[in-house]
């Protein structure tokens, strides 16, 4: 018996953080047939916010160190001003949707990252996924967005990377559907030239992957998306695309963006 169609769709910072690009793309999300789960981070907001309160911001390759003044930041911000702005603009759609967090639920449940030379603070780790949740929402037609906040299941809210929590939806909800997992950011895809459009690769195998990481025609912030996109191949996912966020019914259909594969 063929599996119903889900998809775990991403909304990638820059389209957050642009109010028209938002709006036109939850109004395209809003036009997809069938059952679908929107995950997105924060955008720059939380960073301007503490900015603001003079809370200083620490990054190490990108990602956020957490300390206990920006995890209320971020959970102030994610889960709350964007999430519900999202499932606000939803609902004015047509569209169904609850806003939640991996708290909600117990719909994500976590560990504080451990790294021996740096602390990350409260920044989480996934573990486990209440997919039986998921699936009670979704079978009630009920859309679901997802702001990246998670628990340690010990009273400790959780910092936790979207793509991350993208990849780890897709997965667990692939024993139900046929997920179709999209990374939907400002690019046309992946780019062997970040500042060239028309430089996408349309087809991304793991060895040629592989080998373009070791000559370094990778964006370096595309690869533990990349790393996220090929794990969730490798765990049941039909099929995972990145591409623009304007162009989400051709990435829905595989007719644009770049389609990982491991053949």
């Amino acid at each position: 018996m063929q599996k119903e169609t889900l998809y775990v769709i991403k909304i990638g910072g820059n389209i957050i953080d642009d109010e028209q690009r938002l709006a036109a793309f939850l109004y395209s999300f809003s036009s997809l047939k069938g059952k679908k789960i929107l995950v997105h981070g924060g955008g720059k907001l939380a960073t301007k916010l503490a900015a603001d309160l003079n809370i200083p911001q620490q990054m190490v390759d990108g990602r956020r160190i957490t300390d206990a003044e920006t995890l209320k930041i971020i959970t102030m911000v994610y889960a709350g001003l964007i999430n519900k702005n999202i499932v606000a603009a939803l609902q004015m759609h047509g569209t169904n949707a609850i806003g939640l967090t991996g708290v909600d639920g117990n719909l994500i449940l976590s560990e504080k990252r451990k790294n021996s030379s740096i602390d990350y603070g409260f920044v989480g780790d996934v573990k486990k996924v209440n997919d039986g949740f998921l699936l009670s929402l979704l079978n009630n037609d009920i859309t679901v967005v997802i702001a990246p906040v998670t628990h340690d299941g010990q009273g400790s809210l959780l910092n936790t990377n979207a793509d991350t929590i993208a990849q780890e939806i897709a997965t667990a909800m692939a024993a139900h559907f046929a997920v179709n997992l999209i990374y939907s950011f400002e690019k046309t895809g992946v780019l062997t030239d970040v500042n060239d459009e028309n430089s996408l690769i349309p087809l991304l195998t793991m060895p040629l992957y592989k080998q373009y990481r070791e000559e370094q025609k990778i964006f370096a912030g595309m690869i533990p998306k990349l790393d996220n996109a090929f794990a969730a191949i490798a765990s049941g996912v039909n099929r995972v695309t990145i591409g623009k966020a304007e162009e989400l019914e051709a990435l829905t259909e595989g007719r644009t963006g770049t389609i990982l594969t491991h053949e």
